[in-house]
């Protein structure tokens, strides 16, 4: 730092103040800094600059699996949000595993860590206490609520109902829902199931058992084998709520492989908007859930918290939580609404 300040004609504590992205420093000063560190190679001393800081500049996001298209996109955003702010993320897959979520919060690799984000889909609502820690921690998703911790959740209820309500908008009235938990109380399933009761109810459609499919993972062949069960039991709806997009997909092959056409015979509504949902055959239609706007509250909120700062101006010693709103993508696997023309 010192050659660099020489051959800039520069202080040090200017050198330091570019390379730490001072803000008040002028352009003219900043370019001949810059120019100097590109004519010596001159590199930050990392270890130094943690040690002084108590920083590393690196933050963690704990997701259960990077094979499904929701946390493979999540993980994308997460990473490119943060390095807008000059941090880098070191993602941990926790693989549905109870133990993998509890080294995720716990485990030694925390040293390295200025914060986390994490995603648990194994611990619950009886799990509160695990989440005190001693780094600042953002809460994504809907296993668990609390008070203590900062949190950024989806519109799964609304989605949910949206989804179930643009159904019953097209005509409609055997709606099937594929992908629930039996028992869970709180989590993803949960919430977007009852967001389809309560469209329903809301739309005096009764509520019909044999319509609700189970199925404990969201894969696409899990989606297959739910919607399969469904038809080969003679139970034909004439739409479906997949509670995500890779069970939708399945679905949409089962219905396919049965001789059933989509939308003409069974509208078929996803949830995630994955990237692979627009190249279906047909397109599918489905919720998006605002997963840039999840990454860039979740990283910002983080950011707040390593460096002191109250997000959103809470008081001092409370938790933010944050709800991003979620939106319809209408496309060819459903009907078009009586009188109106479908476009592709």
């Amino acid at each position: 730092m010192r050659d660099v300040a020489e051959a800039a004609g520069v202080s040090i504590k200017t050198v330091s103040n570019v390379v730490n992205d001072y803000r008040f420093v002028s352009e003219r000063t900043r370019s001949k800094v810059l120019a100097a560190i590109d004519e010596l190679g001159y590199t930050v001393n990392v270890t130094a600059r943690n040690l002084r800081t108590g920083h590393t500049g690196i933050i963690g996001l704990a997701v259960p699996d990077l094979t499904m298209p929701y946390f493979a996109q999540l993980s994308s955003l997460v990473i490119g949000e943060a390095k807008r702010l000059g941090l880098r993320v070191i993602v941990e897959p926790t693989l549905y595993s109870r133990e993998g979520e509890l080294d995720a919060l716990h485990g030694s690799q925390q040293t390295m860590l200025d914060g986390l984000i994490f995603s648990p889909l194994e611990l619950g609502q009886d799990d509160v206490a695990e989440l005190e820690v001693d780094y600042p921690l953002v809460l994504i998703g809907e296993r668990i609520f609390t008070d203590r911790v900062d949190h950024v959740a989806t519109e799964n209820v609304e989605g949910a109902k949206r989804a179930t309500k643009y159904l019953l908008q097209i005509g409609c009235r055997r709606i099937a829902v594929v992908g629930t938990h039996p028992g869970e109380q709180v989590g993803s399933a949960a919430l977007r199931f009852q967001g389809y009761r309560e469209a329903l109810a809301e739309s005096g459609v009764a509520f019909d058992p044999r319509l609700v499919v189970l199925s404990g993972m969201w894969h696409r062949d899990d989606g297959v084998r739910a919607m399969s069960s469904l038809l080969d039991a003679g139970v034909v709806p004439d739409g479906v709520v997949a509670l995500n997009d890779m069970l939708a997909s399945g679905v949409m092959h089962a219905i396919q492989m049965h001789g059933y056409r989509i939308p003409d015979d069974i509208s078929v509504i996803g949830f995630d908007n994955s990237d692979d949902a627009q190249y279906l055959t047909p397109a599918l239609t489905t919720i998006a859930p605002g997963l840039e706007a999840v990454a860039r509250l979740s990283v910002k909120v983080l950011k707040d918290r390593i460096d002191g700062v109250s997000p959103f101006g809470a008081p001092e010693g409370t938790s933010v939580f944050r709800k991003v709103a979620s939106t319809l993508v209408v496309r060819g696997s459903t009907r078009a609404p009586q009188g109106a023309r479908r476009t592709r």
